[in-house]
């Protein structure tokens, strides 16, 4: 997640006085307004429970009002340390930190605390009615729809609530899963627009959990629902063969069979990106991404109108960033952020072995791209679990009762890097600003596909699994 703080604001106090609030914004959407006080006691509370050489450095106390130019140091020490805290595997992820977040936001946005409905969507566009509290954190409504679906407590782990946009053409647009330090319903209605939606979907990636997830009637039809609605919107690609024995199994409600023969189609159980821009393998070149089978799989269009198609494995990757910047938003000018409304862009980049002793870095310019970078961080944590022969069940029931260690991967990997505002790494050098993943890579090479293969032709046949790799497998991680 990318925490930053791009702007105060001068606010009036109960009693007529004003005060500096600080706007706390994850991934460039405003999460909550703060004092500085407040900011201050949480500090003190984190201080007070971890010690103070666990918590980074908090900007201090002014006896004095402070002058514009002290009010925006001030904004970028708290920045950093809120970026800090939400970087360290323990702070981040404490209850402390997260329950002041949620706090924040709901005061932020006014919402008393009260019994409401809120609808989660399904894969295949049906709607769950939950009654939860305003209050009630994302695990809340996570129960909530459990319940509401029978779905068993020991399967509640193997899904998430994710937040979407819906397109005019009926596209969806993954934003973000819902984090432990937001309140979905509060998350939902700040956005004040029809367009996005809380929608449940599986959590993992290895398809040999479906297995776990099938042995139940309401996880194998949520699967199969996943399943179905990710063959109709092309996400997941079959030819004509394939298309009529998926019908035919429909018509029997076979959805075993239906969902074992989906496990062999191409890119099953893979989440697809909006188009984006991508440095290899030339600068500006179009790119539709997708995320599964432990890989970033690219379809590129060359400026010559070109298609290629290749695989990044997430095993081959040595670490990956991810960076912002504020940008002026285009309205044919040339002004600076300072005298124009600017937007965020985000950046994804990772380091990839091209050939034997030849790493490169690989760029993605895409709104997703913290997305991305989630589905990267589970990927690994799957397989470090399984490389330690400890238990996904174990680890998912740890992530579903908010209590998210690390002991089952050993702590191999570090957790997800510091965003920093204007592509300038960590204000803190010496802590880790990438994610390092392996040192054991393996090349990846592109390979032409025929231009007239979309992503939603289902009559095409010419998809096929050959990629050109060398090296090592994922078990050799």
């Amino acid at each position: 997640m990318h925490f930053s703080i791009p702007e105060t604001e001068v606010r009036s106090g109960e009693n007529g006085s004003t005060y500096v609030a600080y706007n706390i914004h994850v991934n460039g959407v405003l999460h909550c307004r703060v004092r500085y006080s407040q900011l201050l006691g949480l500090h003190e509370q984190i201080k007070k429970e971890y010690g103070s050489n666990v918590v980074p450095a908090f900007p201090p106390k002014k006896i004095f009002t402070l002058t514009p130019a002290e009010v925006e140091q001030r904004r970028e020490h708290l920045e950093k340390y809120m970026q800090a805290v939400r970087q360290d595997p323990l702070l981040g992820a404490s209850e402390m930190f997260n329950s002041f977040l949620r706090k924040a936001q709901q005061e932020t946005q006014q919402i008393p605390t009260e019994e409401v409905a809120l609808d989660i969507c399904l894969s295949n566009g049906q709607k769950v009615t939950v009654n939860i509290l305003t209050s009630d954190q994302t695990e809340d409504v996570l129960d909530a729809v459990a319940t509401k679906l029978d779905l068993p407590d020991e399967l509640v782990g193997y899904f998430s609530l994710f937040l979407v946009r819906e397109g005019v053409d009926g596209g969806l647009t993954f934003v973000r899963k819902l984090q432990e330090f937001e309140l979905p319903y509060v998350s939902i209605n700040s956005l004040r627009s029809s367009e996005f939606h809380i929608l449940l979907r599986k959590s993992y990636w290895d398809m040999a959990y479906d297995g776990d997830v099938m042995d139940n009637r309401v996880g194998l039809n949520l699967l199969y629902a996943q399943t179905v609605s990710d063959i109709e919107r092309g996400w997941i690609l079959v030819n004509k063969d394939q298309d009529r024995q998926l019908k035919s199994l429909q018509e029997k409600g076979s959805k075993k069979e239906f969902i074992h023969l989906g496990q062999t189609l191409k890119y099953y159980g893979y989440i697809k990106f909006d188009p984006c821009i991508t440095d290899f393998p030339e600068k500006g070149c179009q790119v539709i991404v997708s995320a599964g089978n432990n890989e970033l799989n690219f379809h590129v269009k060359l400026p010559n109108e070109q298609m290629k198609e290749g695989s990044f494995k997430v095993t081959r990757m040595r670490c990956w960033r991810v960076t912002s910047s504020q940008v002026p938003i285009a309205n044919g000018t040339t002004n600076s952020c300072s005298s124009s409304k600017c937007e965020v862009k985000l950046e994804l980049a990772f380091e990839y072995l091209m050939s034997k002793d030849r790493l490169q870095w690989v760029t993605i310019t895409s709104q997703q791209a913290i997305m991305m970078s989630i589905c990267l961080q589970s990927m690994v944590d799957e397989l470090m679990v399984k490389k330690s022969g400890g238990s996904i069940k174990k680890m998912l029931r740890k992530r579903h009762n908010g209590s998210i260690h690390r002991s089952d991967s050993q702590q191999a990997v570090k957790s997800p890097p510091l965003l920093v505002r204007n592509g300038i790494d960590s204000p803190d050098p010496n802590r880790e600003q990438i994610v390092k993943l392996s040192t054991k890579l393996s090349s990846v090479s592109l390979r032409g596909i025929s231009a007239s293969n979309s992503a939603n032709d289902i009559s095409g046949n010419d998809f096929h699994g050959n990629y050109a790799f060398e090296g090592i497998g994922d078990d050799d991680l």
